[in-house]
């Protein structure tokens, strides 16, 4: 297993994802893909509404290529070190754009009602296939999971400075906060474009879980005091929220 260092994890905190490009190898990409595009795998949402994402993946899961995906030492290691080492399984879902089809602003959060002040859950994006710019893909706010804005006037921003748009490689994961602001964007190929969710909620409290043996010698000022460029007035309460959410995890 491979944990999260403590620069990654100031990282986390002030984008509110990580980006692991190519770190599924492209047999297994193929395999997931097949599961994906062809419906092979089970409900997404678990009978109970409480399940160990370990139990989920031994019973539901077991014998699939996606099963295998997020068993992979770098992916389990990110898990655990931002939600522990029993998560809760939340649901899965594939996300799929069609060939030319065009998508207006619709950034979004996908938990605007959290009574939680720190902790939070993770949302892994899994790209089974090469995602070009003209296919699309998640589009995402660095820093937007420090700011909860009522949904519809959310839906009418766009072309924000600092948005990333999720052009990789087949075998590509990003792990985000669940309130990062983010969205879908225009299909302009002729083909249909796949994107894996996974939710998990923690079950501990999320303090030191990565590899923190360089904690104390680490300096998370740069990491953590960066303006992505569209905070406005707003960028001392984004560093003051920062700071507070570094503190709770270390």
């Amino acid at each position: 297993m491979i944990k999260l260092t403590t620069a990654q994890m100031a990282r986390f905190v002030s984008d509110g994802f990580l980006r692991f490009d190519e770190v599924v190898p492209r047999e297994l990409c193929a395999a997931a893909m097949e599961e994906i595009a062809e419906h092979k795998l089970p409900a997404s949402w678990p009978d109970s509404t409480k399940i160990c994402a370990e139990e989920f993946y031994a019973e539901t899961w077991n014998g699939t290529a996606c099963k295998q995906v997020f068993e992979l030492p770098a992916v389990r290691g990110a898990i655990e070190s931002l939600v522990g080492p029993s998560p809760v399984f939340d649901h899965h879902a594939a996300h799929t754009v069609g060939p030319q089809d065009k998508r207006g602003p619709n950034l979004h959060q996908d938990s605007l009602v959290d009574l939680r002040e720190h902790a939070f859950d993770i949302q892994l994006s899994f790209f089974p296939h090469d995602v070009p710019k003209e296919m699309g893909g998640t589009l995402l706010v660095p820093g937007s999971h420090f700011h909860k804005p009522r949904l519809h006037p959310l839906g009418r921003y766009h072309h924000i400075h600092g948005q990333v748009q999720t052009v990789c490689k087949a075998g590509t994961i990003v792990i985000w906060h669940h309130n990062v602001w983010h969205s879908a964007r225009s299909n302009y190929t002729d083909q249909m474009r796949y994107m894996f969710k996974l939710r998990l909620n923690p079950t501990v409290k999320q303090v030191k879980l990565w590899d923190c043996s360089d904690l104390e010698t680490f300096n998370p000022y740069g990491e953590l005091c960066y303006d992505h460029g569209w905070f406005g007035d707003d960028q001392r309460h984004v560093m003051m929220a920062r700071a507070k959410m570094w503190g709770f995890l270390t």
